[in-house]
């Protein structure tokens, strides 16, 4: 039983950190989403595909437990839980364009509103555990989403 508990502890740590790129010594939220656009960028899943949605829903799931085998008592949001960001970027690249230019604007979109956290990503980023780890970048990714698709509408259709 102990052998099964370290076994998924070790993969929600291996998820948690984005498969380990969380572990980068410098930037690691930013190492973690160009992770989760490459990765994107070689699925074969469309930006309007229910793939993709799938993957979203999914992966918000099993992130709350993932990011929260990171947590310790002394630090509630670990700089090496990445697997948010692979969500929240995911969420930025909803009905975009599958193109590198695109792609490139929704890996800056969604860290600039990761790190800045307008309104209510702040707030969400403080609910316990996995939860706030994972909501304040779904709420990001939403933000990224809406900006770059009223851009595209306004400016490109």
């Amino acid at each position: 039983m102990a052998l099964t508990s370290r076994w998924l502890t070790s993969l929600g740590r291996f998820i948690g950190s984005g498969f380990g790129t969380g572990l980068s010594p410098v930037a690691p939220g930013t190492v973690g989403s160009l992770a989760a656009v490459i990765i994107y960028w070689l699925l074969p899943v469309g930006s309007t595909s229910p793939a993709l949605y799938g993957m979203i829903v999914v992966g918000f799931v099993l992130g709350i437990w993932a990011t929260g085998t990171l947590i310790t008592p002394g630090d509630p949001d670990p700089s090496k839980a990445v697997w948010d960001e692979f969500i929240g970027l995911w969420v930025t690249c909803l009905l975009l364009p599958k193109e590198l230019v695109w792609l490139a604007a929704a890996f800056l979109c969604f860290r600039i509103f990761d790190v800045l956290k307008p309104w209510p990503a702040r707030r969400l980023e403080s609910l316990h555990g996995g939860l706030g780890i994972m909501a304040d970048d779904l709420a990001a990714g939403l933000y990224g989403a809406v900006a770059l698709n009223a851009v595209r509408l306004l400016f490109f259709q």
